[in-house]
C-alpha cells in the first residue's frame, strides 16, 4: 500500500539563497512528499521504481496544474499569481501621496508644446497653443485618470460587455443592441464628423487618449482591468457619441405610455384625464407665468380618431421617479452684493466612483474655460469662461414613444403602415463571448425604429419594454451636441449662447445663462418634436401616419426668458411653462415642491453672496411636508395611538419640516406618506393581469386637501367604507410598527440618516471600492434631493464680475484609480456641504493656484 501526502507553502525569495543573477524578489512555491511503503517480499525493486515514477510525474504535474490555476481566471476571480504580482499586479496602482513636481513628455502627434499644471486637488489646467493640441492633451489627460471608466461605460452603452464577463451579460448587451444605442451612436457621430470643427475636436481628443493607452503595460493599467482580466483596446470617436446616448438612455426618466393606455382603458377617459390632468395642481414654472410668447407658432398636427384596438398589457414600464431632479438658478446684480450675476447648478444622478464628472480647464487661444467634463468626451460641459457661466438640468421632454406595430406573419418582414403592408429592415449586431461563440442578433426595425422584443428576455430592464412594439427615440437622430459646448466654452455675451444653444438636441436640458454684463436667462432646450397634444400619453398606433412625429418644433421657438422682472431664473424639472406655451413638451412633469422652494428663497432674497447660494445647496426643508401635514395631522386619533406611536406623533407636530441628519421626523414621515400612497390608490390600480400606475404625488395632495371625501378613500376590497381618516391612522400606525421592527425602540436608529444610508458605491459595483455610509441630511422633495445613491453630482457656483469666482465639489475625486489618494479625497467636504475655491487660471504661471505639478509636453 502507498500513501503519497502533498503538503505546499509560500517562501519569500528573500529568505532563499538564489543562485539565478538577475531573478526578480517573488515567491517561491516548494511541496513536500511523504510516502510509507509495505513492501512485498521479490517485488521491493519494481515497487520501488515504481514510486519513483509516480512521485516524478506527481512533481512535475502539479506544479504544471498550478501554474496554470494561477494564471487563469476562474469565474469572478482574477488570474491569482498574475494579480498579486508586486511588479505587474495590484500592488504597481498604490500611488505616493508625494506627486513629482516637473515631468515632461514627448507626444510626437502635438503640433506645438502643451504646458499642464496640476494643483492642489489634481486637477488639470491645460495651456495649448492651438484647439488641437488642447483637445489631444484633454484626451491624454482624463484618460490618465480615468481611462477604466471611460472604457466600462462605453462597452455597457454598446453591448459589449460579454467580450469581458462572458455569457453572464449576454442578455444586457442584447439589450443595449435591440434600444438602438450603437444605432444611436453611429448617426450622431455622422453628424459630428459632417462639421470640421467638431470633427478635429474629436479626433484630436481620440488620438489623446490612444497617445495615453499605448503608454502603458500589464503592470501600469488601471486596477479593474486586472481584476476582470482584460485589456484596454483602443479608443474610437464612436465612443465619445456613445457616452452622450448613455447620458440620453439615463435621463429618459422613464415610460408610462403603457400604464396609461391600461388606466384609459380601464376608467375611460373622464375619469383618466381627472385623475392624470395635463397640468399640475400646484406648479411654479421654470418660464415665469404670464410669459409673453414673442413667436407665430407653426401649425400643429390634429389628434386622430382614438386608437381603440390597442390591447391591454401586462408589461411593467419603468416609471418616472418623483422627487429625484437637478437644480439650476442664476441671480442678476440686481439682488447680489456684488452687482454681478450669480450662477449655481447641482445637475442630481446616480452617483458613483469614480466621479460621474471630471474637472478641468482648458485654455487656449479663443477659449479659457474651467468647469467639468464627460470623461469620454471633449469640451466643458458644465462650467464658465471670464464672461459667462452656464448649467443644465433634465427638462423630462416626451422624447421616447413605442409605436404598436401589426406584422404581416411571424416572419416580421412587413407591417401595416398608412393602409398598405411595408417592408421592415434588419440590423445585424454581432456580439462576442468571452469563453463562448460569438453571437449575431438581428433587430428588426420599422420607420419609427427598432423593435426591441418580440420574446421577454430573464433581464430586470427588460422588464420595462414591451414586446412587438416600436421604439421611436430622439437618441437615435443625427445630431452634434459638441458643438454647443464647444461655442458654449468660448462665449462671451447671451447672443453667443443662443447660438450655442441651435446646435444640440439631447438629452433636452434647461441650460441656464449668466453673464458679467448683468443678462441672465434659461431655455428648456433640445431638439423637440412636434406633435399633438398629449401625443405619447397613451400607447402610438403605428399604422397611422397621423400618430408619427410631425417634424420639430422650431428651435427659436423653445421656451426661454431672459432678464426676468422678478431678476432671478431657475429650474428644478418641474413644468417647463404654464399652460399658454402652444406646442407640446410633455404631460408630466417632476413635483414642483423643489423648484418652488428655490424661487421662495430666491424671491426673499436680496445682497446675496456664493455663500448664500452654497448654502441654498444643502437646503433640506421639505414644501411637500409644509403642504400636507396642516390637512392630515388633526385627523390623526391621538387616543388611539401606544406609546412608541405617541412619541413618534409628538416628534412629527413639532417638526421644523427639514429633512437634517439627526432629525427622527423625516423617517416616519416618509413611511408614512409611503404607506398613506399605497393605502389610497393600491385597490384600484394594482391589478395582476393589468400594470397601472398611481396618480401623481400633486394628484394625491389635490385629493386629501380639496375632496377629502372621495370616491378614492374607500377600499374597493372590502365591505366597509373607509374614509380619509381610517386610512391615515392605519398607515401611520403602520409607518411607526415598522420602524420599530426594524431599528429599535424610537431613538438615535431613527434618524434620518441611518434610514436614508447615503452612499457613493463604485461604477462596477465592486466591493470595497465605494464609499462609507455617509450620515448626511436631504431628501427627495428638497432641494438638496439626496436618496441612498442618487444626488448632487456636482455642485457649482459662479460669481461673475470683472474676474470670475468659481466654487465647487463632487462626492469623489480626480482620480478613478482606488488607490489613489485622490479617488474620494472630496467626498467629506461634498457630504458637509462646502466647496472648493475653483482656480481660473489665466497663464502657467498664475500665482493664485496651488500647483503641485508641473507636466510640459512636447512632440520631440
Amino acid at each position: 500500500m502507498i500513501f503519497v501526502v502533498f503538503k505546499w507553502k509560500f517562501i519569500p525569495f528573500k529568505n532563499v539563497k538564489n543562485t539565478t543573477s538577475g531573478s526578480k524578489p517573488g515567491t517561491l512555491l516548494t511541496f513536500y512528499f511523504y510516502h510509507k511503503l509495505h513492501l512485498i517480499p521479490g517485488k521491493d525493486i519494481i515497487a520501488m521504481t515504481t514510486m519513483n515514477k509516480i512521485k516524478a510525474l506527481i512533481c512535475l504535474l502539479i506544479p504544471l496544474i498550478l501554474i496554470y490555476a494561477l494564471n487563469t481566471k476562474f469565474g469572478d476571480l482574477p488570474p491569482v499569481l498574475r494579480f498579486l504580482d508586486p511588479f505587474m499586479g495590484f500592488w504597481a496602482n498604490a500611488e505616493s501621496t508625494k506627486v513629482q513636481a516637473n515631468r515632461q513628455l514627448v507626444l510626437k502627434n502635438t503640433i506645438s508644446d502643451v504646458d499642464v499644471v496640476f494643483d492642489d486637488r489634481m486637477i488639470p489646467h491645460i495651456f495649448a497653443k492651438n484647439d488641437h493640441d488642447l483637445y489631444y492633451a484633454q484626451g491624454y489627460i482624463t484618460a490618465m485618470h480615468r481611462l477604466w471608466q471611460m472604457d466600462f461605460q462605453t462597452r455597457y452603452a454598446s453591448g459589449r460587455l460579454s467580450e469581458v464577463v462572458g455569457p453572464k451579460a449576454l442578455e444586457l448587451d442584447r439589450y443595449q443592441r435591440h434600444m438602438g444605442m450603437v444605432f444611436g451612436a453611429e448617426n450622431s457621430l455622422r453628424g459630428m464628423m459632417e462639421n470640421p470643427t467638431s470633427k478635429s475636436m474629436i479626433l484630436a481628443y481620440t488620438d489623446g487618449i490612444n497617445a495615453y493607452i499605448h503608454s502603458l503595460n500589464k503592470g501600469t493599467v488601471p486596477l479593474e482591468y486586472k481584476l476582470l482580466d482584460f485589456s484596454p483596446e483602443d479608443w474610437t470617436p464612436i465612443k465619445c457619441a456613445l457616452l452622450l446616448k448613455q447620458m440620453s438612455a439615463v435621463l429618459a426618466m422613464g415610460s408610462d405610455e403603457f400604464y396609461m393606455s391600461n388606466i384609459l382603458k380601464k376608467f375611460g377617459p373622464e375619469l383618466t384625464a381627472n385623475l392624470f390632468p395635463d397640468y399640475p395642481f400646484k406648479e411654479d414654472p421654470i418660464i415665469p407665468k404670464g410669459t409673453k410668447w414673442n413667436f407665430k407658432p407653426i401649425s400643429i398636427p390634429k389628434p386622430p380618431a382614438a386608437f381603440n384596438q390597442m390591447a391591454a398589457t401586462n408589461i411593467t414600464t419603468n416609471q418616472l421617479e418623483d422627487g429625484i431632479g437637478s437644480n439650476n438658478w442664476a441671480v442678476s446684480g440686481e439682488k447680489t452684493a456684488s452687482g454681478y450675476p450669480i450662477l449655481a447648478n447641482d445637475p442630481h444622478l446616480n452617483l458613483t466612483l469614480p466621479s460621474i464628472w471630471y474637472q478641468i480647464q482648458l485654455n487656449a487661444p479663443g477659449i479659457n474655460a474651467y468647469g467639468v467634463s464627460l470623461p469620454g468626451a471633449p469640451g466643458i460641459t458644465i462650467g464658465y469662461n471670464k464672461d459667462i457661466a452656464w448649467g443644465v438640468t433634465n427638462v423630462a421632454a416626451d422624447v421616447l414613444d413605442y409605436y404598436q406595430i401589426k406584422f404581416k406573419d411571424n416572419s416580421h418582414k412587413s407591417y401595416w403602415y398608412n393602409n398598405q403592408w411595408r417592408n421592415t429592415k434588419t440590423r445585424l449586431e454581432t456580439i462576442q463571448i468571452r469563453g463562448g461563440e460569438t453571437e449575431v442578433d438581428t433587430v428588426v426595425y420599422t420607420h419609427q425604429g427598432p423593435v426591441v422584443y418580440f420574446q421577454k428576455p430573464k433581464l430586470s430592464l427588460a422588464n420595462n419594454v414591451p414586446t412587438g412594439d416600436a421604439l421611436r427615440w430622439i437618441a437615435h437622430e443625427k445630431s452634434n451636441e459638441l458643438l454647443t459646448f464647444y461655442f458654449l466654452n468660448r462665449g462671451k455675451n447671451y447672443d453667443d449662447y443662443r447660438k450655442a444653444l441651435s446646435y444640440y438636441t439631447a438629452p433636452a436640458q434647461n441650460f441656464i445663462f449668466a453673464a458679467s454684463n448683468n443678462d441672465i436667462a434659461i431655455t428648456p432646450n433640445g431638439k423637440f418634436p412636434l406633435k399633438y397634444k398629449d401625443q405619447g400619453k397613451f400607447i402610438l398606433n403605428g399604422s397611422d401616419p397621423n400618430d408619427d412625429w410631425h417634424g420639430w418644433i422650431p428651435t427659436n421657438q423653445n421656451p426661454t426668458v431672459k432678464n426676468p422682472a422678478r431678476h432671478f431664473v431657475s429650474s428644478a424639472n418641474q413644468s417647463s411653462t404654464d399652460a399658454t406655451y402652444p406646442y407640446y413638451i410633455n404631460w408630466e412633469f417632476g413635483s414642483y415642491e423643489r423648484g418652488k422652494r428655490i424661487n421662495n428663497r430666491l424671491s426673499a432674497m436680496s445682497k446675496a453672496t456664493a455663500d448664500s447660494m452654497r448654502v441654498m445647496q444643502s437646503d433640506s426643508y421639505s414644501i411637500f411636508a409644509e403642504n400636507i401635514l396642516p390637512a392630515i395631522l388633526p385627523k390623526l386619533d391621538v387616543s388611539s395611538l401606544n406609546a412608541t406611536e405617541k412619541e413618534s406623533f409628538d416628534v412629527i407636530q413639532n417638526w421644523n419640516r427639514f429633512y437634517n441628519a439627526d432629525e427622527l421626523a423625516p423617517g416616519i414621515f416618509e413611511l408614512w406618506m409611503k404607506r398613506l400612497n399605497d393605502n389610497i390608490w393600491a385597490d384600484d390600480f394594482e391589478i395582476a393581469s393589468v400594470p397601472m400606475r398611481f396618480p401623481s404625488r400633486d394628484r394625491t395632495l389635490q385629493l386629501i386637501t380639496k375632496e377629502p371625501n372621495s370616491r378614492w378613500f374607500d377600499n374597493v376590497n372590502t365591505p366597509a367604507k373607509e374614509t380619509l381618516s381610517d386610512l391615515l391612522n392605519e398607515s401611520f400606525k403602520y409607518a411607526c410598527d415598522s420602524l420599530e421592527r426594524k431599528y429599535g425602540a424610537i431613538g438615535k436608529a431613527w434618524r434620518w440618516a441611518n434610514i436614508k444610508g447615503t452612499n457613493v458605491p463604485h461604477l462596477a459595483k465592486i466591493p470595497g471600492f465605494g464609499s462609507k455610509k455617509l450620515m448626511i441630511g436631504g431628501g427627495k422633495s428638497t432641494i438638496n434631493a439626496l436618496s441612498e445613491s442618487n444626488g448632487p453630482s456636482w455642485r457649482m457656483v459662479v460669481e461673475l464680475g470683472k474676474e470670475p469666482k468659481g466654487h465647487g465639489v463632487y462626492p469623489g475625486g480626480q482620480s478613478g484609480n482606488p488607490g489613489s489618494p485622490y479617488y474620494d479625497n472630496m467626498i467629506d467636504n461634498w457630504a458637509k456641504g462646502n466647496l472648493y475655491n475653483l482656480f481660473f487660471m489665466h497663464s502657467i504661471n498664475d500665482k493664485s493656484s496651488k500647483v503641485i505639478s508641473r507636466l510640459k509636453i512636447s512632440s520631440k
